[in-house]
């Protein structure tokens, strides 16, 4: 199997390659799913000097089997549950509700790591464009959508590295725009087509926040 992609890094620059129309645009801004999206979110900020922020949103494992989402919620209570994942794999309201539970907390501790006291920027009236660094089922996206939709954005565009075909159609008719590089098939995992894909790191997180900011 051969690699898609070096690293986060070279898909964020690939991706704002593909957005370069979008430079310097005074209406738009980038929000970046943590903790993976973030590395790639950067480089396409830093590429069309645009701001960066992230967009909150948890991933629902399913018990046992962590890396498979059966939905995602975000810090705006909204949430999304992939009802062919929990029907297939014959999940029960009591186990999803322990999940939810949980990743709440986690939420909570990412928006006070992350964010701090430092202010959100303002999403109404623009055009976001929302990264992460791979989308299997979709449903970490979709709740994030959801979210940034309560704020009333001018357009959302999804901009990411790898796709599944699963992902393509659930996602293209929830934003104004789907921006990718590879839609692998089958996907299996998206882990697969990176060479480097080391799991993001808290610190790492802040740090490219911290020079976006002060950039």
């Amino acid at each position: 199997m051969k690699f898609l992609l070096k690293n986060r890094k070279e898909a964020g620059q690939l991706l704002g390659s593909k957005l370069i129309k979008y430079a310097n645009s005074s209406n738009s801004l980038i929000l970046a799913l943590p903790r993976g999206g973030v590395p790639v979110a950067f480089q396409i900020a830093q590429k069309l000097n645009l701001p960066l922020d992230i967009c909150l949103v948890r991933k629902l494992g399913v018990p046992q089997r962590q890396e498979l989402a059966m939905g995602a919620i975000s810090t705006n209570n909204v949430m999304v549950i992939n009802q062919s994942v929990v029907a297939s794999m014959e999940i029960s309201e009591e186990a999803i509700s322990k999940v939810v539970q949980s990743e709440k907390q986690e939420l909570q501790r990412r928006e006070l790591l992350y964010k701090g006291h430092r202010p959100a920027l303002v999403i109404k009236d623009q055009t976001i464009i929302l990264v992460d660094d791979g989308a299997a089922t979709g449903a970490t996206l979709q709740a994030a959508i959801g979210a940034i939709k309560q704020q009333c954005p001018k357009v959302i565009i999804v901009a990411i590295p790898i796709i599944s075909e699963e992902a393509i159609k659930t996602l293209q008719s929830a934003v104004d725009q789907l921006v990718y590089l590879f839609s692998p098939s089958p996907l299996q995992s998206i882990s697969l087509w990176y060479e480097n894909f080391e799991q993001t790191t808290d610190q790492e997180v802040c740090e490219l926040l911290n020079l976006s900011f002060l950039a």
